[in-house]
């Protein structure tokens, strides 16, 4: 498989590339994740995506192909971002105590010649999380750069998840099988 450019700081989606035997390069841009306000709930991940995979474009010298991703946390179809400090993310996992949320990522796949860009939706369900429970996975874990403030292979997603409908590894940032099938298309429409 030819050589890609990962456009995402993430050690997450690293490692999920590096299990798929992906190669590729990390090139990183900052770029904000603002948004049009009337943008479709699951259209907002493809969004910021696009936006990463275009400007890490614009810093490249000569054509790769670039996959670029982002990941929000949805809770009764409004998006729950990365928690602002110890309190957000302790109300943060409050209001997913219990309930069944989605996670939807956003993944433009960018060529010279084509986009590919789509959204994975995962349904997660907590179980009802104590106080203690919440405190306990914040301080230890400190999940403040991730978005509904938890990580699925982390203490809270072995103890505390119910229940997983759709692609796992969607719910750790990048749903890196039909990425790999995505990629497989790209490299067999090109030769």
């Amino acid at each position: 498989m030819e050589r890609i450019v990962l456009a995402s700081q993430s050690p997450r989606r690293k490692q999920l590339l590096e299990w798929a035997e992906v190669p590729f390069d990390v090139v990183i841009k900052e770029t904000d994740e603002l948004y049009p306000a009337d943008l479709a709930v699951q259209d907002v991940p493809v969004y910021i995506a696009r936006n990463k995979a275009l400007a890490v474009k614009q810093e490249l010298s000569h054509d790769r192909i670039i996959l670029a991703a982002d990941t929000v946390v949805v809770l009764n179809n409004q998006i729950i971002g990365k928690p602002k400090d110890r309190t957000n993310a302790i109300e943060i996992l409050h209001a997913l105590s219990g309930q069944k949320h989605q996670v939807i990522t956003g993944v433009v796949i960018l060529t010279t010649e084509e986009e590919i860009s789509f959204a994975d939706i995962t349904e997660v369900w907590f179980h009802d999380l104590s106080a203690d429970q919440i405190v306990f996975y914040i301080d230890k874990y400190k999940p403040y750069d991730k978005a509904g403030a938890y990580a699925i292979q982390e203490w809270i997603g072995v103890t505390g998840i119910r229940s997983v409908r759709g692609d796992f590894y969607n719910v750790m940032g990048l749903p890196v099988s039909r990425v790999v099938q995505e990629l497989n298309r790209l490299e067999e429409s090109s030769s």
